[in-house]
């Protein structure tokens, strides 16, 4: 075995004429090393990994020193010869196992795929070798689990099948590129423990991130990467707990795991506030006894494809106060969204009902809930998902404030920059589309149009789980802005507990359709009644102290 896993050098990556995007990266990666490259979107991460396998792109230009796979040069490499490295000599495990799959092959030819190209195997001792390998991820019946297609698994089990065909043919290099991101709490410690165990036996790791709190987990050393460039590199613990540049800084401070409410995150949305510090008490949140949003039993099944029903909420009640936030968490199928969903009365309940500032909304017509309509917006996750493609962000928002009909009106328009300004945008983006903005900046304008009819409940679906920690933080405060500034409710959806320890003055804790604990946000998660809870709360990553 070389002594070391991978060597980079000076590497460079330039797309066309225009500027370089990763400029004179360098770093090694021994056997059994975890190297983690952290950094925000658009910092060249995913870039560098992919320049490491040869699939940075047919346009780009890459170039190094010295680029070597245990101790063999990889420089200049066809794409046949690259083939025949990728699986034997370097593993990789993508963010999206869903698109990384083949829906229409069982993930056992798919693991078994590495094992038929790269080994000399028989049929017989590769279909050991995959049951094998499901086991050694954890997948429950490796016998039944081979016959399923990647649409039939849930995303924490088709991100195991994805690491147990990475690691098939025993790779020496595993390249994982933001493995755990969007995966709830439990499913992301699974899939952490897993890569402790690749570590031990032997395989060296790149991971890609963005969370430093989940790097900090599993990572023997850290490199924080920012406009293509390694801007501070050392062991976990002193690049976390004592970052010397201020873009880690940032980054450190952002994490708002373990941060009180009302601490702000950025520098973004409040330029006077500094990361970490607490908002002045002259403008605390606008908490009020009144109920504007309540459930009382909500229940709500679906019928399977054998025609049998599954229940996805099952008698869940809970109030929403003026002015407050409340925080739902749980796994993935826990009936979060189905619960948004049936808030927002996109579903009918089967049992129960949703009232409005007490007056039926659930049970009302469509046509009575259209003058409540206005009182109740919606973030959702994927903001890019939920616009029209062809809008550019002035038809998006004059949309929202009903004002299609006069939106070359001049008061129109210094409507959609109020608005666009409440969310820290520039007049600039009206006329951008979509795919022309950044995650963050869809997200922004995703609240703006949530704000436009001025209403007095948001309801938050995973409004920040795609979002890279900066950017997090940045839509994080403005939300506390916002909150303040109009005295706002939220309901705010996550899996992500730390984010909704943050934001929340109440929390419920969903688990398979049911709230099993709720209660104040500081008690519930300072001494948890309910092992369910204590069981999330032990899997959330933390900074090292």
């Amino acid at each position: 075995m070389s002594e070391v896993a991978l060597t980079v050098r000076n590497l460079r990556v330039v797309f066309g004429a225009a500027e370089p995007v990763v400029h004179g990266v360098s770093f090694d990666i021994a056997p059994g090393e975890c190297l983690a490259i952290v950094g925000e979107s658009g910092s060249g991460k995913s870039v560098t990994a992919r320049s490491l396998l040869g699939l940075a792109g047919a346009n780009a230009h890459v170039t190094a020193d010295r680029l070597e796979l245990g101790g063999r040069s990889v420089l200049g490499l066809t794409d046949r010869a690259w083939r025949a490295r990728r699986g034997k000599d370097v593993g990789l495990v993508l963010q999206d196992a869903l698109v990384s799959l083949d829906p229409l092959r069982p993930i056992g030819r798919e693991i078994a795929d590495s094992l038929r190209l790269h080994t000399t195997l028989g049929a017989a001792a590769r279909v050991r070798r995959v049951l094998e390998l499901i086991e050694a991820v954890g997948l429950p019946d490796p016998e039944l689990q081979v016959r399923k297609l990647s649409g039939q698994l849930s995303g924490g089990e088709r991100q195991r099948a994805l690491i147990a065909a990475a690691i098939a043919v025993e790779a020496p290099l595993l390249i994982a590129d933001e493995p755990t991101t969007a995966l709830d709490v439990t499913v992301q410690a699974q899939i952490l423990g897993l890569l402790e165990q690749i570590a031990l036996a032997g395989t060296a790791i790149l991971l890609i991130s963005h969370d430093l709190a989940v790097v900090s987990r599993i990572a023997h050393r850290v490199a924080v990467m920012h406009d293509g460039r390694l801007v501070e590199t050392g062991g976990t613990a002193q690049v976390l707990g004592s970052p010397r540049q201020e873009q880690t800084r940032r980054m450190v401070a952002a994490i708002p795991t373990d941060k009180p409410r009302g601490t702000r995150l950025s520098l973004t949305a409040r330029p006077a506030d500094a990361p970490g510090t607490t908002c002045a008490l002259s403008t605390p949140f606008p908490r009020e006894s009144t109920v504007v949003l309540e459930a009382i039993g909500l229940s709500k099944s679906f019928r399977r494809p054998d025609g049998s029903r599954q229940l996805a909420v099952d008698d869940v009640s809970f109030a929403l106060h003026r002015g407050s936030t409340l925080g739902i968490v749980g796994e993935s199928g826990s009936g979060k969204t189905t619960t948004a969903r049936l808030l927002l009365a996109l579903l009918a309940p089967e049992h129960g009902e949703v009232q409005v500032r007490g007056q039926p909304w659930s049970a009302a017509g469509e046509k009575t809930r259209r003058g409540l309509r206005a009182s109740v917006g919606a973030i959702y996750q994927d903001a890019l998902g939920s616009f029209d493609p062809r809008w550019n962000v002035a038809e998006i928002l004059t949309d929202a404030l009903g004002l299609r009909h006069e939106r070359r009106a001049p008061q129109t328009t210094a409507r959609l920059t109020t608005l666009l300004d409440e969310v820290g945008l520039a007049a600039s983006a009206l006329p951008r589309r979509p795919l022309e903005l950044s995650g963050g900046q869809r997200q922004r304008v995703g609240i703006a149009r949530a704000l436009a009819a001025r209403p007095e409940i948001l309801i938050c679906d995973e409004p920040v789980s795609s979002l890279d920690v900066s950017v997090q933080a940045q839509v994080l405060d403005l939300l506390d802005d916002v909150q303040r500034e109009h005295a706002l409710s939220l309901v705010f959806i996550s899996h992500d507990l730390g984010v909704v320890a943050h934001v929340s003055d109440q929390i419920a804790v969903m688990r398979a359709g049911r709230i099993v604990e709720s209660g104040p946000a500081r008690r519930v998660f300072a001494a948890p009644q309910h092992p369910y809870t204590a069981q999330l709360l032990a899997a959330v990553p933390r900074l090292p102290a």
